[in-house]
Formats: structure tokens, C-alpha cells, sequence
């Protein structure tokens, strides 16, 4: 009867075409894009503005019905799918979908939380700025959903992650209301930090719906460029170098191994390996230069002259043109899909601090082939801010589905030791989501897990916003 209540009002309230009950019409906001997860849920509510999620989340607190945001449904954690009680209702915010302002002497773009991250892009480039969050899910996945698990992707180097790239919010808050925090400042120091209470709270503080962004000034020139290396050591030591050489101007570098590579080209023959001769390594880098290609171009064969010399570097390609330099980012983004074609693998997104990189990879590589003899490992990330998706590929030619429900947990709590050894985090730009509360629970502090519920219940007392994630 609750349910059937329920119901009938939301669809007072935003129409009955918004309040989808038909399996047919919800199906598609059931299941996570890993297809990990599949929930049930009473309705999928469609409001199209913020009074509107305002008026759901009273009628949800009035009726007891849990909620779950959810914005593209690109999440890798399971954290924007329903239970499979049936009980919950999924919240979709596709529909706000405005851009609100652009402000290029203030640097910022304002934006619903449905917009897509590739708007935001475009329409910062249409203003001669740049939003420089990347991601490859950049296509369908939205603002609030990047907001909700703090994303990161290819340029945080540079500009930071998405809490870095927010200067204020509009939240829905546990018990309906409206707050109004889209302040475009760089300086606000009047008390508690709200906005970063609900950034990376993967919608179980509040709604975002909105947000005030970070614009920068689009470069006047991009270099892009693979280096080969002949391991991770060389691959730090080259880092530390290109930014001492080039400063700010390094926005991307990204660490490949040979086999990452290698999968790639067997799953996508369009996609060849960059170099001829194998290597251990290959590092994918870009410098992103405000003054000219020139200026940029001779900076990196600087570059390239001092890490030749001095042994860091074996091999390198530089892209002519920005259709080769897409073709460079093409091979670090298919390693992914890549590794989907080859078989069920055991994923993990983590972070150590850049300096623990390389022990990291050498302790837990060993660890694994001495549990698991003839695992492949697949690693490749961020190098520059210390965020590596450290895969598990099944041996070859064994049975994948059979390493996954073997192997999964012994592989996980090595991985996840190693990474609490190095003093790291188990998920550095995907989020806790559904998928990663138990070992959250266990690797962090007490204290630490009874803040989080501290805040939890005095902003949710009631456990209706998104229950289930991040944290028990």
C-alpha cells in the first residue's frame, strides 16, 4: 500500500509519463554497465528539474521508499543500481540536462547534473575554454555521476580530479530540501566545506543537481608522444625528469605494459603496436603548451635528447598531427574493451603514492605468480598521480569463469594488502560503489568508518539516500 501510494503521488508530481513501472522501460536503469549488478526497484522517477527531485525526496521520506541517483549508468562499482528487493526507487537525473551559464571571465561553466560530460566539454570549447576532465566513458556518462564518485581519468596530472574541478553545488538534501551553493568562488572561507561532503559521496549524503565548474584556458598546442621504456623504475625516473623539464605544460602520462599493448592489437588488428622491437614499458605523454606547437615541439625533443641520454628512454614516436596523437590515446583507451574480448579478469583501481609505484607492481606481480602461476597481468594508468588499474587476465587458454570464482578473493586480498602496505587506497577514481564496502570497512581506521557514520546519520537518519553503498 506504501508502494501503491507512493507511487500515485510521484506521479502527481511530475507526471505519470516520468514514473516508469513497465519491466520494458526500467530495464535499462536495473543493471550496471559492468553487468555486475542487476537490481529491482518499484519505479524509475524522471523529474526534469530540481524542484521536481525536491518534491520525490519529500515524498520518499513521507513514504519510507529508499532512493538511488543515478546519472549515465557508466559507474564501474555497482554503486547506482538498486537492490533486488524491489522496494527502492532509482532516481534518474538524465533530465536536467541544462547548461545554466558560462562565465569565461570568471572561468566557469554552471550545468545540471544530466549533462553529459562531452557537452560540457563541447560547450566550454565553443566559449574558447577548456573543462579538462576526460574520461572514456566521456560520451554517456554525466556531471552528477562524476561529481557522485569524484572521477578522475587522464588529465587530474594537471588539473586535479572532479572535486578539483568544482567550485560549488545545488543539493537536494535527505529530507527535500534545496540547497543553493553554486558559488563560482576560488575563496570562500566561512565555515564548513559542504560542496565536499557530497562530492564523492556517491549520492548517500544528497542529490546533486547542479554545479559550478572549473574553465581553463584552451593551449594553443598539444604534443603527444609514446615512449618505450624497460621497466617501471625507468618509466618514475622519466617522469620526474619530463617535469622538471616541462613543468605544468605535462597534462597526461600514462603507463602501458607490453602485454597491455599486445591484447590490444590481438582484439583490434586496426591497432598496431607502436614500435618495432617489444618493450617492457611504453608511456603515453602529452604536453599541453599555452605559447605555440613550436614552443612545445622543441621543448619535448629537449626532453627526449636528456632521457635518451641518459638511458631512460629506448624508443619514442611523436604524433604529426591530431589524428595520430587520437590514434596514441586510441591504444590506452582500448586496453579496457581489450581485456573484455580476452576474457572474465579480476579489475582493480588503485593509488599508491607515486614514489611506492614500482615496489608495489614487483612485490605484488611476484605474490600473484607464486598463488596464481601463469596469471597475466594487465597493468596500465595514471602513472602521474599514482592510480594504476593493476587487471588479472586467467591464464592462457584456462577457463575464466572457473579463475573468477577461484581466484577472485585470495587475488583481491592480495592486491588489496599490498596496496594497505604501501599506505594506499583500494579505489582511487571509481568509487566504493556496492562492490568495495566490505574491504573499505576492513582497511580503514575505526575512526575513520565511524566519522563517515557520524556524518551518514546526521545527514540521513533515516538510510533512504542510496542505502548499501560506500558504507554498512
Amino acid at each position: 500500500m506504501t508502494q501503491t501510494a507512493f507511487l500515485t503521488a510521484c506521479r502527481d508530481a511530475i507526471g505519470a509519463a516520468q514514473v516508469l513501472i513497465d519491466p520494458h522501460d526500467t530495464a535499462p536503469y536495473l543493471t550496471d554497465w559492468r553487468r555486475r549488478y542487476t537490481g529491482a526497484a518499484c519505479a524509475v522517477l524522471c523529474p526534469a528539474t530540481p524542484d521536481e527531485v525536491a518534491a520525490l525526496v519529500k515524498l520518499a521520506v513521507e513514504h519510507r521508499i529508499a532512493l538511488v541517483p543515478q546519472g549515465g549508468n557508466t559507474g564501474l562499482a555497482g554503486g547506482a543500481t538498486p537492490d533486488a528487493s524491489g522496494a527502492q526507487a532509482v532516481i534518474s537525473l538524465r533530465r536536467l540536462n541544462r547548461v545554466r551559464d558560462i562565465d569565461p571571465h570568471n572561468n566557469t561553466i554552471t550545468v545540471e547534473a544530466g549533462v553529459m560530460l562531452a557537452e560540457v566539454q563541447k560547450h566550454a570549447d565553443e566559449a574558447g575554454r577548456l573543462f579538462p576532465l576526460s574520461l572514456a566513458a566521456e560520451g554517456s556518462c554525466t556531471i552528477g555521476g562524476n561529481l557522485a564518485t569524484n572521477a578522475g581519468g587522464t588529465g587530474v596530472l594537471r588539473y586535479g580530479n572532479a572535486r578539483e574541478l568544482c567550485l560549488g553545488l545545488e543539493v537536494v538534501t535527505p529530507q527535500g530540501e534545496l540547497w543553493d551553493g553554486l558559488r563560482g568562488l576560488r575563496k570562500d572561507n566561512t565555515g564548513y566545506d559542504l560542496r565536499d561532503l557530497f562530492i564523492g559521496a556517491e549520492g548517500t549524503l544528497g542529490i546533486i543537481t547542479a554545479a559550478v565548474l572549473k574553465l581553463h584556458p584552451q593551449p594553443a598546442a598539444r604534443v603527444t608522444a609514446l615512449a618505450a621504456l624497460a621497466s617501471p623504475y625507468a618509466a618514475l625516473d622519466f617522469l620526474s625528469l619530463t617535469q622538471r623539464i616541462a613543468g605544468p605544460l605535462l597534462t597526461g602520462f600514462e603507463l602501458m605494459s607490453d602485454f597491455c599493448l599486445r591484447l590490444v592489437g590481438r582484439h583490434f588488428e586496426q591497432m598496431r603496436y607502436p614500435f618495432a622491437e617489444p618493450h617492457a614499458q611504453v608511456v603515453l605523454l602529452e604536453l599541453s603548451d599555452s605559447e605555440s606547437e613550436e614552443h612545445a615541439r622543441g621543448l619535448f625533443e629537449r626532453l627526449m635528447e636528456t632521457a635518451l641520454e641518459d638511458g631512460l628512454v629506448q624508443d619514442a614516436v611523436v604524433a604529426e598531427n591530431l589524428s595520430q596523437s587520437r590514434a596514441f590515446w586510441n591504444l590506452r583507451e582500448h586496453i579496457p574493451l581489450a581485456q573484455a574480448e580476452e576474457g572474465l579478469n579480476i579489475k582493480h583501481d588503485i593509488a599508491v603514492p607515486i614514489s611506492r609505484i614500482c615496489h608495489f607492481i614487483e612485490e605484488t606481480d611476484a605474490a600473484i605468480a607464486q598463488a596464481v602461476p601463469g596469471a597475466r597481468m594487465v597493468t596500465f594508468g595514471h602513472l602521474g598521480d599514482g592510480n594504476l588499474h593493476y587487471n588479472v587476465q586467467a591464464p592462457e587458454g584456462g577457463d575464466a569463469k572457473t579463475f573468477l570464482e577461484q581466484y577472485q578473493s585470495p587475488i583481491n586480498q592480495i592486491v588489496y594488502d599490498s596496496v594497505h602496505r604501501h599506505r594506499g587506497s583500494i579505489s582511487a577514481e571509481h568509487g566504493l560503489g556496492q562492490l568495495k564496502i566490505d574491504e573499505a570497512m576492513h582497511y580503514k581506521q575505526d575512526v575513520e568508518v565511524q566519522l563517515m557514520r557520524a556524518v551518514k546519520r546526521a545527514l540521513d537518519p533515516l538510510n533512504l539516500m542510496n542505502p548499501g553503498k560506500v558504507l554498512r
